[in-house]
């Protein structure tokens, strides 16, 4: 491939979604740019406070902890509150634990901060994916989270070298900054992004027609997305099994603690290198073939851990999940936003944050239990069979649920009309029960209003 033909195949990737979208993508690589709480608290804890390993693995766990809290509440607030203030507040709540840190020194102090700290950075991701569903067309939905997704990435990998450099300032140094960060962050998402959340829809005479009322318990019912979740509960398990399980399995094998970093960064570097094209190459895909592909280049990258017994050989199995990391994770967000009611997306987009908080949770408990158990082969094996479960789960359990939409976003019936606001679309859409019964569109090429009221921290 030219390099000319990379650029066109960049551009076509990046143009055509709303201004709003990409004030939104500003606000992620802002925020991840500056996060630097937990890529160094580990350090702070047994090296700067004399905390145990033990201490500082707890302590991570805890903001796992907090997460399974926080992803539901974020979603609730996100469909009732407004997707706007749920960002805000969340990120000045996310700000204020990063600053905290820098100034609590007592074990009980630091583990409630970082399980609050898990809570806020959870709680603003239902609203991030439900604005993204919200301003931008349905068959552009994949697309942008992808793009959301590779902002994400960037700013890590930009606050990893350059934490690496400010370390010699101080953790506390690099706590501050981060909160700042977030403030940035919040500052953008109250001065430009337009809340989306849709309008109460009104019937001919122009009186308000109630929605079906939506709890988490009839999120839970919904049978298609309950079998969604739970499928991608044994993918992150399968995602976060290497950030402990790796390591480990390289230091057993006699290599340096260095050796994991460099390839561990693979993970990164491949991200921010390639997400654009493999952006190209999966564009109009089936989301189940996706899913399945996915799942199966998790199952294959771990799998092949167990075989691999050098730095290259690690790196080669680090690759090929971070392909399958690149394709599962917008596909899923996406396909979320598919069977989600636009009344209810806040509440969808929390449940399955949850299934990512938990696998943060339990992943790295169960990894290294493995590990000193049974040994890093059995985990390797474990993740393998975990993975190939899960790809066929998708192959047999959602095809119908998440069978293409037949409309043709070329269409001229289904072109999207702007708004006067010039920042979102307006679609016509149409009304019919979804696998529960709640009322939600039955076809949708773009969102029903983008007003003016709001990735994650």
């Amino acid at each position: 491939m030219s390099i000319d033909s990379l650029r066109r195949s960049a551009t076509a990737t990046v143009s055509g979604l709303p201004q709003g979208f990409w004030w939104l993508w500003l606000s992620t690589l802002v925020n991840r740019t500056g996060a630097f709480v937990l890529t160094f608290l580990s350090l702070y804890l047994t090296i700067e406070l004399g905390h145990s390993a033990w201490f500082a693995g707890l302590v991570v766990a805890l903001h796992g902890l907090g997460g399974v809290a926080g992803s539901p509440l974020g979603g609730v607030l996100t469909d009732r509150w407004g997707r706007r203030p749920t960002m805000v507040t969340m990120h000045l709540a996310a700000a204020t634990c990063a600053a905290a840190l820098a100034f609590v020194t007592s074990a009980w102090a630091i583990a409630t901060v970082v399980l609050l700290m898990g809570a806020a950075m959870q709680a603003v991701r239902p609203s991030i994916n439900a604005t993204i569903a919200d301003m931008v067309p349905a068959h552009d939905v994949r697309r942008a989270y992808a793009l959301n997704y590779w902002a994400l990435n960037l700013g890590f990998a930009i606050a990893s070298i350059g934490g690496g450099a400010a370390v010699l300032l101080g953790y506390r140094t690099l706590f501050v900054v981060d909160a700042v960060a977030t403030v940035v962050c919040a500052v953008i998402v109250f001065l430009r992004l337009p809340e989306t959340r849709p309008e109460t829809r009104t019937d001919p005479a122009g009186a308000p027609v109630a929605a079906v009322k939506v709890s988490m318990i009839t999120v839970l019912r919904d049978a298609p997305f309950r079998t969604l979740v739970l499928l991608n509960l044994l993918v992150c398990l399968v995602f976060t099994a290497p950030w402990i399980g790796l390591p480990l399995t390289m230091t057993d094998q006699g290599l340096s603690a260095s050796s994991y970093g460099i390839v561990i960064a693979v993970n990164g570097i491949v991200i921010v290198v390639f997400q654009l094209l493999v952006n190209k190459l999966t564009d109009k895909r089936s989301p189940v073939l996706l899913l399945v592909l996915s799942s199966l280049l998790f199952a294959l990258g771990t799998g092949a851990t167990a075989l691999a017994g050098s730095s290259v050989a690690f790196a080669v199995t680090v690759v090929i999940w971070t392909v399958g990391e690149m394709i599962h994770v917008p596909t899923n967000a996406a396909a979320t936003a598919r069977l989600a009611p636009e009344h209810a997306r806040g509440r969808y987009q929390g449940v399955m944050g949850m299934s990512w908080a938990v696998a943060g949770f339990v992943a790295p408990v169960g990894a290294g239990a493995i590990v000193d158990g049974p040994g890093p082969g059995v985990l390797w094996i474990a993740t393998a069979t975990i993975g190939a479960v899960a790809a066929l789960g998708y192959a047999t359990l959602l095809r119908r649920a998440l069978a293409e939409d037949p409309a043709d976003p070329e269409d001229p019936a289904d072109a999207a009309e702007p708004d006067a606001s010039g920042s979102g679309t307006v679609e016509p859409v149409t009304v019919s029960a979804g696998p529960t019964g709640i009322a939600g569109p039955a076809s949708t090429t773009g969102p029903t209003k983008v007003s003016d009221t709001a990735l994650s921290a």
